[in-house]
């Protein structure tokens, strides 16, 4: 792998598709190996647009638009963050060779809905999943849960992030509501929405899976230590590594992860999402990128998530050695305000064994995930109680 001088004509360039808090910490990771970074999103001022060398503003599913940027900049490689996307445009630059797609045109188009990569993992690859249904009328989605779904059920969008449409339906008198959120909730309206039963599940778990190449050049599967999160409506809270699991439980995930990666291809990094009761496991959903729960590996890994991804994308070694144990806990906004103001700094690092990212998203909403605390310790449960402590000293004002 050559790597050309930043903002010079042989530089090497990577396009980023969404500029959140994990495209940033893609950047960063990219930019210590020389790459120079183009950070495009659908707001001004996104996290990633803070540390670029340039960035834009565009609807990201405008497909127009999207092409006339790739044609203007010519990236070696675009690395999507977020699901909305114009996936079709994607799937034609890919076609033509212009730039390598991470991983590639078909992860972005299968993860871009439920609908796709559900259908891959159950029914190509043939992993274990929850019974689960698509439904284009309200009627549709009655009939699915009547005629074997049952309750309680999950009700999502099939295209949607930090939990947005999606609700727990306990009976028969919450479905239509349920159904009504889910409709408006979605990042698009696909015209469908997925219901899925409920699986009795001990605990779950994001497999940070990495699909590299080794001094040969042959694609090598590689696996972070399992992480462990606590979702509240659908969006991760707080998150651990390691996750305490049987071995054999690890081998099934592991064995799950490398068959849903496998059928996907390319190189970089993929967050997959498991149920785990004793040593049974169930696929729930995949990102072929960094994973939200997986900001932990800040302070747990030599190479970070974001480290992983950038090497495996550029061609390079990767390790997923686990240095120590660790934990994460969400900063959430609180309120809903522009240009906000953060205190509690100063008395949240007083514990040496603790971390702060601030994201500095230029706008503060009520659930919207405005920083990470991340803390170290000897055991998990201590680890979790740093992290959780540090976020509630941090305090938002408008």
């Amino acid at each position: 792998m050559k790597i050309g001088t930043a903002l010079t004509p042989n530089a090497t360039k990577a396009l980023l598709l969404g500029s959140g808090e994990l495209g940033k910490e893609i950047a960063i990771s990219l930019q210590r190996y020389g790459v120079e970074v183009i950070a495009v999103d659908r707001y001004p001022n996104a996290p990633a647009q803070h540390i670029a060398q340039r960035s834009y503003v565009i609807d990201m599913t405008d497909a127009e638009a999207v092409k006339q940027l790739i044609a203007s900049e010519k990236p070696d490689f675009i690395i999507p963050e977020i699901e909305a996307i114009a996936t079709e445009a994607l799937a034609e630059i890919e076609a033509e060779g212009l730039s390598t797609i991470v991983p590639n045109a078909k992860a972005v188009q299968l993860t871009m809905n439920r609908e796709g990569i559900r259908t891959m993992a159950a029914e190509e690859v043939g992993v274990l999943t929850s019974s689960y249904a698509f439904a284009e009328t309200y009627a549709e989605l009655k009939t699915a849960v009547d005629n074997g779904i049952g309750y309680p059920c999950f009700i999502k969008p099939t295209m949607s992030s930090s939990g947005k449409g999606q609700s727990m339906v306990k009976s028969a008198d919450q479905l239509e509501k349920a159904w009504d959120y889910a409709k408006a909730g979605g990042r698009t309206d696909t015209g469908k929405v997925i219901v899925e039963g409920a699986v009795d599940f001990d605990y779950e778990i994001t497999l940070l899976t990495v699909r590299a190449l080794d001094d040969k050049g042959s694609v090598v599967t590689h696996y972070c230590e399992p992480i462990g999160h606590l979702q509240q409506d659908g969006d991760y809270r707080e998150s651990w590594q390691p996750q305490e699991m049987t071995l054999v439980a690890l081998q099934n995930s592991q064995n799950i992860a490398k068959k849903v990666t496998d059928g996907i291809g390319g190189l970089g990094i993929f967050g997959v999402e498991l149920f785990i009761k004793d040593d049974t496991v169930w696929f729930s959903e995949v990102s072929p990128r960094p994973h939200d729960t997986g900001m932990v590996t800040m302070v747990t890994q030599r190479q970070t998530e974001f480290d992983l991804h950038a090497r495996a994308i550029l061609g390079l070694p990767v390790s997923t050695i686990l240095d120590r144990n660790g934990a994460s806990a969400v900063i959430l906004g609180g309120i809903d305000a522009k240009g906000v103001e953060y205190t509690g700094l100063d008395k949240a690092l007083v514990d040496s064994d603790v971390e702060i990212r601030l994201f500095a998203k230029p706008e503060a909403f009520v659930t919207r995930r405005m920083g990470v605390a991340l803390a170290t310790s000897n055991n998990i449960t201590e680890a979790r109680e740093k992290a959780v402590k540090a976020a509630s000293l941090i305090n938002i004002n408008g």
